[in-house]
């Protein structure tokens, strides 16, 4: 399906991927303005990994989760990680098995990142060490973390204190369509909307959104 509107963001994910090195992306804002979609769509021939968190799962689900999503493409151990450090270290020796290509990069995407970071988990430090001592060395990743709970990205990553103080290259807070865009949007869709009610439709939507939230 083609994107419609967002061409700022696109324009940034043009520019990360023909870098000369590594990016760290965090890519936020609220349910259902296509964070997800945007992403797969943008990239979805070079997405290499990616693994959606489970939501009120706990670690062991998680970690079970992210070995079923790796075993998909790599051989991995048949005894699942206990631990982030081994998880991450699996995705590293994944990754360490593709050739590097000439402007290329390789996209390791989480989505929905704040569910993994479960109580006692171990996941951010684990992450942490996985951007700082693996991805931010190579010339060829592009790691991207995406969710709906802004306020983990914001507080955890973004604003960071510790391990990941400044260690986001780019940040895309994706808001929802304004009127040029759904009126794009709408036009493809073909939806015909006469220019006095499509300004209401919005609001509607808008308010909806925002309650339901």
């Amino acid at each position: 399906m083609e994107i419609i509107g967002r061409k700022k963001e696109l324009a940034i994910f043009d520019r990360l991927i023909k870098s000369t090195e590594s990016e760290f992306l965090a890519v936020y804002g609220r349910r259902r303005v296509g964070k997800t979609y945007l992403i797969r769509e943008a990239l979805s021939s070079k997405i290499t990994f990616e693994c959606t968190g489970l939501m009120d799962a706990n670690k062991d689900d998680q970690l079970l989760n992210f070995w079923i999503t790796l075993s998909k493409i790599h051989d991995i151990p048949v005894i699942p990680p206990n631990a982030w450090l081994k998880a991450f270290q699996y995705l590293e020796d994944y990754l360490n098995t593709l050739k590097p290509s000439k402007g290329k990069k390789k996209v390791v995407f989480f989505d929905e990142i704040s569910w993994y970071d479960t109580a006692r988990s171990g996941f951010l430090p684990a992450f942490t060490q996985f951007w700082n001592s693996y991805c931010s060395k190579q010339k060829d990743i592009l790691l991207i973390i995406c969710g709906s709970a802004a306020s983990w990205i914001i507080g955890k990553v973004i604003n960071s204190r510790g391990g990941l103080h400044n260690r986001l290259t780019q940040t895309i807070r994706l808001e929802a369509f304004d009127l040029q865009e759904t009126n794009e949007y709408l036009r493809y869709r073909k939806v015909k909307l006469s220019e006095k009610i499509l300004p209401n439709c919005i609001c509607a939507w808008v308010a909806f959104h925002i309650i339901s939230n």
